[in-house]
Parts: structure tokens; C-alpha cells; sequence
């Protein structure tokens, strides 16, 4: 990567305001662990050797939202950094997710490599855990139609709807598997009028979805990840 701008999180919140006051597109996607297993299939790892990692297992166990190998998802992985407003990585001596260190920040700079990505804005790829904690954001999100997309969207509605969040949950999708990515993205372009920000906790799908609704509709996309358990647990995992 070249240089890229590294983005605190009250810079992130300025930057995401003004694209919801003026209805321009914005995406913001995170590249942890399982991003970058899904990027290094038969790139600089040979499959095999995906196919090993835990990771991996779990995801073909049907764990994770999608089941390898799966170079589609791969492909449209890197387009998303291509493309996205701003992309969280994990910084060298990550500690915040469970991964093993060679799964981490070495392994995003060689498929960044790889596919010659350079993000020009970046924040931490762990922001989406520090925002569902921050009042600041949950208060810039009332008053918009907000889409939840995630797999246990009607137990997350009401909780978002009621105090102390207050929002406004104008549409959810139910969202499992890798295989339902076409159908939603045509939902989300055909009823783009209808909201104003998607969030999306859906695993690596979210990395695509987040930033292909902002392409499309002109709307905000948020991979929002494991956020939703703080939600609805008081913590991430």
C-alpha cells in the first residue's frame, strides 16, 4: 500500500455525516481474518492450503455465510477495496480479533500486493466495534431509514427500534448464505428510495454488499460485522 490516509474514528463520523446530509454514496468495509482468507484463495496461498485453516473449516461447516472454495466472492473481495470510500485493516500488533498473526496484517499486505490494492483512506478494521459503542453514532442515525441486513434481522429490529437507540428500521433482510448476494443487491437497487443507510452483518458477504449498495444506489453501506452482538449481547464475540 502507498501511503494511505489513516482515518481516526471522529474523522470516520465526519466523513460518514456528510455523506448522509448530502445523500452521496459512502462505503465503509473491513478487512480482518476471513477477508483475507477468502482473497488469498490460489492467489499467494494455494487452496489447499486455505482449505486447512480453521477459519476455513468452520466456514464449510456452514459457520460463516459462505463455503469455499469460492474464488466469485474472492474477485469481488478485491473489487470492494477497489472501490470502497474507506477500508479498515488491522494494524501490525492486532490483539482486538482471535486469528492467528499470520492471518492478520501480513496476510492483508500480500493479497494488497497481489491484486496491486491501495486504499486511499483507511481506519481500523475493528471501528465498527468502537462505533456500535459510541453514542455519537447511534444519535447521527435517527431519523434515516435505515436497512438491516443480517441473518437474525427480526430479533435485532426491535432492539434498534426501541431506547436507547430509537432508530428507524425502515426495511431487514434475512441474510445467511453467499447464495442470496444477487437476489439482495437487486432488492437493494430496486427499493433504493427506501432508505438512506444499509447496515450489513453478514460476514465477509458485508465487504461486498456495503460497498455495491453505495455503488449502485448512491446510498451509505456499512459493513457493520460483529457490531450487531454488541448490540444485542454487550459484546463483539
Amino acid at each position: 500500500m502507498t501511503n494511505p490516509r489513516y482515518l481516526e474514528m471522529d474523522e470516520v463520523l465526519n466523513d460518514l455525516k456528510l455523506a448522509l446530509d448530502r445523500q452521496q454514496p459512502f462505503s465503509l468495509i473491513r478487512i480482518g481474518d476471513g477477508e483475507n482468507l477468502i482473497l488469498s484463495q490460489d492467489t499467494v496461498w494455494p487452496m489447499e492450503k486455505v482449505l486447512q485453516e480453521r477459519w476455513a473449516v468452520k466456514a464449510n461447516l456452514g459457520q460463516k455465510g459462505l463455503f469455499l472454495p469460492n474464488t466469485e466472492l474472492r474477485d469481488a473481495v478485491a473489487e470492494a477495496v477497489r472501490k470502497a470510500t474507506i477500508t479498515g485493516i488491522l494494524p501490525y500488533d492486532d490483539e482486538s480479533i482471535k486469528a492467528p498473526s499470520y492471518m492478520k496484517r501480513e496476510l492483508t499486505d500480500q493479497v494488497f500486493a497481489h491484486y496491486a490494492l491501495s486504499p486511499a483512506l483507511t481506519c481500523h478494521a475493528c471501528l465498527n466495534r468502537y462505533l456500535a459503542q459510541t453514542p455519537a453514532f447511534w444519535d447521527m442515525l435517527k431519523d434515516r431509514r435505515i436497512l438491516l441486513v443480517t441473518r437474525t434481522a427480526a430479533e435485532v429490529k426491535p432492539v434498534l427500534e426501541a431506547e436507547p437507540y430509537g432508530l428507524h428500521i425502515a426495511h431487514t433482510i434475512a441474510f445467511h448464505q453467499y447464495e442470496q448476494m444477487q437476489e439482495t443487491l437487486q432488492w437493494i437497487t430496486s427499493h433504493q428510495d427506501d432508505f438512506d443507510i444499509a447496515l450489513f452483518s453478514c460476514g465477509v458477504n458485508a465487504v461486498v454488499l456495503a460497498q455495491k449498495t453505495a455503488e449502485l444506489t448512491g446510498k451509505v453501506g456499512i459493513d457493520f460485522g460483529k457490531a450487531i452482538n454488541i448490540v444485542m449481547f454487550g459484546k463483539a464475540n
